[in-house]
């Protein structure tokens, strides 16, 4: 089992999370985080540090929200999506798209 980024992340993409990861197994993208499954170690340390609660084990994921977990596992393998280990600051406008519900048509999957 693995833990996964929700729809949540999306225009916020705080890295909090990337810090503590001991396996480094976060990627990101022009305006998300996923988590690659098959890298991820369930160790539990990445889910607390989210400040908006965007990331949950596998078994966990809400209904609604499945498909983030063969989202996550496309996008850490998309070609333009690059492993992160390090923190770095928040999209500039993420407080205006904290708790907004259906992100997912704002999600930039190709990057640059």
């Amino acid at each position: 089992m693995a833990f996964v980024v929700l729809e949540e992340c999306i225009r916020c993409k705080h890295t909090d999370c990337v810090e503590v990861c001991p396996v480094d197994c976060f990627y990101e993208g022009p305006n998300f985080l996923a988590i690659d499954p098959d890298e991820c170690i369930d160790c539990a340390l990445c889910e607390p540090e989210c400040p908006v609660d965007a990331i949950r084990a596998e078994d966990e994921v809400p209904a609604d929200q499945h498909l983030f977990i063969a989202l996550n596992a496309e996008l850490a393998k998309h070609e333009n999506w690059t492993r992160i280990t390090k923190q770095k600051p928040a999209m500039p406008d993420h407080e205006e798209w904290k708790g907004v519900k259906g992100k997912l048509a704002q999600l930039d999957r190709n990057g640059a």
